[in-house]
């Protein structure tokens, strides 16, 4: 049996919910602020999972709040699909969010405030509107009563913005089973649309990016060891001057360009598009096309490291023992033993390199049935247009999921204006998603899970 199409008023419900449910949800403030000292975490995410688990009691579900930690607080629940031997299809999101601080924004961060169709507030993208939508579908089943094809397992993440030690690593970890059967999931930062314009000319070209691969982050801490002394005195094993010249040829370091699988098929999709070659040698002419992607292009050409904190001396004439720095590394699929000894080499002998966190690079299949019955959820709702692969330089939840066998794609449908900047509104200074938009994403989702 066939999930129905929704009456119009069913519809209507469904895309008006997404919405009302993304602004709820974002007026928890759930940020998360890392680290391990329970007295730093807030009590947003117990809030917005109870407020999860609330929506679906309401129309007869029976959720679980998983805890790793008091108050780090993940929700799931399974819906079963008519076909039981199939591999599940995991739905995903993440409760918590970034800090934001009020000062700097021109509204609320956590008012919610739609202003001229546009919803406001931190997690509007990242990623609260999603979440609306993924409860909004499956409330929307439940209450009809209507299985989806395979098993749906809905999964409400803690702690995704700081590596998911207290969320979906945790939950891999201790609940697997929770996972039980699955072989794909959707998730976050992928389904958004670019607008190209076509070769020959004629009306523009909205093509979607799918996120099938992702690049791996290494959270290093370097750790310099010199000789403690008065600053008066000449010191050849100064802790803070060794630090500092690892830092220096770190950053001078070219890390050369490599163009992976799914970068390649982002460009050459986008060339064939538009009829504007792309070169090798020249690409960053050719990225400005991608419009409010290529940020996040832009981060897919070449391994990275960049330091992002410093730690040295307690008094203005004393010379430090000690020295740490912190070093955020972003690798490309199958880069992670090069990058980390390329950075062993480049701290040289007086820098110890401490690996704190390794999120894994992905690169899931997209010459498949999954992949096109999403393209088949957008083509219904915008005829004509393009679903590409792509390649992103951040990381989710989905990083967790592929150590036990899931395929992960980004896949949070969002129709966008043509002239929307993306990429940097994600962690961003009035981080804002357009209301119809995410109508739009609910119409999407609730097509894919009639055919997925």
């Amino acid at each position: 049996m066939t999930i129905a199409d929704p009456t119009p008023e069913q519809l209507a419900l469904v895309q008006d919910e997404a919405v009302r449910i993304t602004r709820d949800l974002i007026r928890i403030d759930s940020s998360n602020y890392g680290g391990h000292d329970p007295a730093t975490w807030g009590p947003g995410e117990r809030e917005a999972a109870e407020y999860v688990v609330a929506q679906l009691e309401e129309v007869g579900l029976e959720p679980e709040i998983l805890e790793s930690a008091p108050g780090r607080s993940s929700v799931v629940v399974r819906l079963p699909g008519e076909d039981r031997e199939r591999g599940g299809l995991v739905i995903h999101g993440h409760l918590d969010v970034v800090p934001a601080n009020a000062e700097d924004w021109t509204v609320d961060p956590f008012a919610a405030e739609v202003i001229d169709g546009v919803l406001y507030g931190r997690g509007a993208v990242d990623m609260k509107d999603m979440d609306g939508m993924i409860l909004a579908i499956v409330r929307h089943l439940a209450r009809t009563g209507q299985k989806p094809p395979r098993d749906l397992v809905i999964v409400l993440f803690a702690d995704e913005e700081a590596g998911g030690t207290y969320g979906s690593r945790w939950m891999i970890e201790h609940r697997p089973d929770v996972f039980e059967g699955c072989t794909e999931a959707i998730s976050e930062v992928g389904g958004y649309s670019i607008t190209l314009p076509r070769q020959g000319g004629g009306e523009d070209v909205r093509a979607y990016l799918l996120q099938t691969a992702e690049k791996g982050y290494a959270w290093l801490r370097l750790k310099a060891t010199g000789r403690a002394g008065h600053g008066s005195v000449p010191n050849d094993e100064n802790a803070i001057v060794r630090l500092s010249q690892a830092i220096a040829a770190i950053d001078a370091h070219d890390f050369p360009r490599e163009y992976v699988a799914s970068v390649r098929t982002l460009l050459d999709s986008v060339s064939e598009i538009t009829g504007t070659r792309w070169q090798e040698d020249q690409v960053e002419e050719f990225l400005p096309l991608l419009g409010g992607a290529k940020q996040f292009v832009a981060g897919t050409l070449a391994d990275s490291a960049n330091v992002t904190t410093f730690h040295a001396g307690y008094k203005g004439n004393v010379i430090p023992q000690t020295a740490e720095a912190e070093l955020d590394c972003r690798f490309l699929p199958c880069h992670q033993d090069d990058l980390l000894a390329l950075v062993d080499e480049l701290s040289g002998p007086h820098v110890e390199v401490v690996v704190d966190k390794i999120g894994i690079s992905l690169d899931a299949p997209h010459d498949t049935d999954f992949v096109r019955s999403m393209h088949r959820a957008i083509l219904a709702e915008d005829p004509g247009a393009e679903l590409i692969p792509y390649c992103l330089s951040a990381g989710t939840d989905n990083k967790q999921l592929a150590q036990i066998g899931i395929d992960g794609y980004g896949f949070a449908p969002l129709q966008l204006p043509a002239d929307l900047d993306f990429a940097p509104l994600f962690h961003g200074i009035d981080e804002r998603v357009p209301v119809d938009a995410i109508r739009f994403g609910a119409r999407v989702l609730l097509r894919l899970v009639q055919d997925c």
